[in-house]
């Protein structure tokens, strides 16, 4: 009767050990849930939940021993304000004790962050635009993003320009560091192109009125208009360029990527043409491109919850993913997820395919880029 019993106990402590052993790996997560930023960190938040629950439904990450750990998000809003993000920053460091960090949303606060992700030694997959978050990688050893840099939209548009003939450009950006980064950008590859800027002009985040600003480069007589910002105030310029009766070009920023732009800017926006990944476009793709797979699962599977695609989602994707394969190969060890994100190559993503290494933490080339039209509401590649 005790053998049995103790058989029973012992059975029972061999069936339940691996559960035990099994531990969660927890990855922290900074999005732009509330304020400006919104429209973009609301699907990355809602795309890192997807992930997770997918993950785990599944049984977990198989992590370097065999053993399957649950996924833990722990998700922090920053209110698209700096410091609040480095408050969430140092509290999923010290306090949650998180393996890496996936964000954040914006550009200004990806920057205001890098001081602690970097002092804490803490690899961290940004969602954000801007080359600087990860240049030069030799002082960015901690830190990789997912959406394509500056240079690599910026000139994919200039091209665009040049080769419609469209050489005289007004400007206008968004005065914080996605915009002022992007003005950076297109005015070095412009110069290079031969094209003429003729008028440069700054807003603010939150105006609800940029149409001084759209006068002044109106009145420079371009060939086409270049905005570069994200909803809403990105919307509230393409409506007061309407009002205005502006009949050349008007071009933005990847930062419109979605749908929340085409409704607050409604009937003006049609017509408007931006560089940005395929995700948007993804049936109109030809069936060999590699990507065109993956961009219609995730499409299929975030709007079956959530509603329209948008690029912003799907950095989030890429930068989750990027994460969860590394703690495959490295566990819970902060160092060694960071040298399994910087080995990755020909990783099929959302934005793109990237190969990182070293010197470079960003990992796309001009394949990650398309030009897409706003037609009656609807993306369509551009011709």
């Amino acid at each position: 009767m005790h053998v049995t019993l103790a058989l029973a106990i012992l059975m029972l402590l061999w069936t339940a050990a691996p559960g035990l052993a099994q531990e969660p790996y927890r990855v922290g997560a900074i999005f732009s849930i509330t304020g400006p930023g919104s429209s973009l960190g609301i699907p990355e938040r809602d795309t890192a939940l997807m992930l997770e629950a997918d993950i785990n439904r599944r049984g977990g990450v198989k992590g370097p021993d065999g053993a399957l750990h649950p996924l833990k998000l722990v998700i922090y809003d920053d209110g698209s304000d700096e410091t609040k993000a480095v408050l969430a920053a140092k509290k999923l460091i010290e306090e949650d004790k998180v393996v890496a960090l996936v964000g954040t949303t914006l550009s200004g606060t990806s920057l205001a962050i890098l001081d602690t992700v970097q002092r804490a030694e803490v690899p961290m997959v940004s969602c954000a635009a801007a080359a600087k978050i990860v240049e030069p990688a030799a002082e960015r050893r901690w830190v990789f993003k997912t959406p394509q840099s500056d240079a690599l939209i910026v000139g994919a548009l200039v091209d665009h320009l040049k080769s419609r003939g469209l050489t005289r450009v007004g400007w206008l950006n968004v005065d914080y560091a996605f915009g002022q980064l992007g003005w950076l950008a297109f005015e070095q590859a412009a110069q290079r192109a031969g094209l003429t800027i003729v008028g440069n002009e700054k807003f603010g985040q939150k105006d609800v009125d940029i149409t001084p600003q759209l006068t002044r480069v109106k009145g420079a007589d371009p060939q086409a208009v270049v905005v570069w910002s994200i909803p809403p105030s990105a919307s509230i310029a393409t409506k007061n360029f309407a009002d205005l009766g502006l009949r050349v070009p008007l071009f933005q920023s990847h930062g419109v990527g979605n749908k929340r732009y085409i409704e607050l800017a409604g009937p003006a926006a049609s017509g408007v043409t931006f560089p940005a990944g395929k995700l948007l476009v993804a049936e109109q793709l030809p069936d060999e491109d590699v990507q065109k797979s993956v961009l219609l699962a995730y499409a299929r599977d975030f709007e079956a919850r959530y509603g329209p695609r948008n690029t912003f989602g799907g950095h989030a994707w890429d930068a989750v993913q990027l994460v969860v394969g590394a703690l495959g190969k490295a566990g819970a060890d902060r160092a060694g997820v960071r040298a399994a994100i910087e080995s990755t190559r020909n990783f099929v993503g959302i934005t793109g395919v990237f190969d990182f290494s070293p010197t470079d933490h960003n990992g796309l080339d001009r394949r990650a880029v398309t030009m897409i039209r706003i037609v009656d509401g609807q993306w369509r590649l551009a011709r």
